[in-house]
């Protein structure tokens, strides 16, 4: 039995599997266990199973209240919201992520953000920009973690 599914098992009452995703979820016919079901899938989509399926299985039980947070309200209930298109919002969070100085999240959201369609020049172009705002510091680590993306084996080609 996985973490996620550990995780929730005293709350719930029948499990099920998220389409779309290798972790089973415990549904409890709650709206916040519809928001988990969907960022589970929506993230998974975003910046890849395997990476998703990582980030659930390296999680603990001091860090699983995190990794539920996360699921259900930034990418169940932020993310999944029609009013911006996932590409819209990977151009603001690479912007954001930028200039608040988070490297590791940055790496993320760049292969989600060539998921989502956004070109590499598109990316650089938005790197450039920060630089301007945020400082050439900044620009200048969200160019190494791009190169660093860029050069897996996924993304090489693109």
């Amino acid at each position: 039995m996985n973490l996620i599914t550990r995780s929730l098992c005293a709350r719930a009452s029948k499990p099920c599997k998220v389409e779309g995703t290798s972790a089973p979820i415990q549904e409890t016919g709650t709206m916040s266990d519809d928001l988990l079901k969907t960022g589970n899938q929506l993230r998974a989509e975003v910046i890849g199973q395997a990476h998703h399926d990582a980030a659930l299985a390296n999680a603990t039980p001091f860090d699983m209240p995190f990794q539920e947070l996360a699921l259900r309200y930034c990418w169940g209930e932020i993310w999944a919201r029609p009013g911006l298109s996932r590409k819209a919002r990977s151009m603001i969070n690479l912007s954001m992520l930028v200039a608040l100085g988070k490297p590791n999240e940055l790496k993320i959201h760049i292969r989600g953000a060539l998921t989502n369609g956004i070109t590499k020049e598109e990316i650089q172009e938005i790197f450039l920009q920060t630089c301007i705002y945020c400082g050439v510091p900044a620009a200048g680590e969200a160019f190494k973690m791009a190169k660093e993306v860029f050069a897996e084996p996924e993304f090489a080609s693109t």
